[in-house]
């Protein structure tokens, strides 16, 4: 995860190392002194509620955490001399709930939960906006993790079906020009089969647009393509004549939508 969580419209980066999701703490300090957010995350390290708090994370997550500096750092925690900074709490207790990143997106990072515990020091209100922004980017990388594993299965399939054609389909004296124009030709049976024009059509139809008709299919769309691929490459590896295979398809295709449709809630794209 590398985006951009916009809260109150304060802009906080997140980043995910290692499977562990981190958001931008230094980012949210800006949200209560945009001029000293090290000196914030410094005061808020220093208390000993965060120290119980990062340790009992890193026990529970971090089989190298180091407990005997933790405890070290927790006996002192509180006290008016008692100073702590993001890198002496990263190299003495070997943590990993909190990072530091340099460059032009540096700053201090911390695992999710433990943002969301420091966004509670610097504004309950923040934090909950916080909380309600995260989640609303997480429903949708779920909804493009959904999308790209139908389009790689799309991808895959589509690799099936060039390889039946090619073996069964294309002579070898036939020109480039004319496999291209076989491969074509099969891609707007397809095409045919499931949207009932074919490429030319739909790029004659939609001028302005970018793209083809496929990159602007919905979900069900593709899983049902994924599957007329698959049994088109049965049927040319079976020797059935294409006029059938399209009757053949169209008639899988009505079906399989109708099962899709009634079964899986649309999910909005892009």
């Amino acid at each position: 995860m590398n985006n951009k969580l916009q809260v109150l419209d304060q802009e906080i980066g997140t980043s995910q190392v290692n499977g562990i999701e981190y958001i931008c703490i230094t980012d949210i300090a800006r949200y209560k002194n945009s001029t000293n957010t090290d000196d914030l995350i410094r005061n808020w390290l220093r208390n000993r509620n965060t120290v119980e708090f990062l340790g009992i994370w890193e026990q529970l997550n971090n089989p190298g955490f180091k407990p005997v500096e933790f405890d070290g750092f927790k006996k002192l925690a509180g006290l008016n001399s008692f100073t702590l900074t993001p890198k002496q709490w990263i190299e003495s207790t070997n943590a990993i709930g909190i990072i530091s990143k340099a460059g032009r997106y540096g700053g201090t990072y911390a695992q999710k939960d433990i943002a969301f515990e420091f966004a509670s020091w610097i504004s309950v209100e923040f934090k909950l906006y916080l909380i309600k922004e995260f989640q609303r980017l997480k429903e949708q990388e779920f909804v493009q993790l959904g999308w790209d594993i139908r389009r790689n299965l799309a991808k895959v399939n589509y690799q099936i079906h060039s390889d039946a054609i090619k073996e069964n389909l294309i002579p070898d004296t036939l020109t480039k020009q004319q496999i291209n124009a076989v491969y074509a030709s099969e891609a707007d049976l397809l095409n045919m089969a499931l949207f009932g024009i074919t490429a030319k059509q739909w790029r004659e139809q939609n001028p302005a647009v970018k793209g083809n008709m496929r990159d602007y299919a919905n979900i069900h769309q593709l899983v049902c393509l994924a599957n007329l691929e698959s049994m088109n490459a049965h049927y040319i590896a079976e020797g059935v004549a294409q006029s059938e295979r399209l009757s053949k398809l169209n008639t899988l295709a009505i079906s399989q939508m109708k099962v899709l449709l009634k079964c899986v809630s649309p999910i909005p794209l892009k």
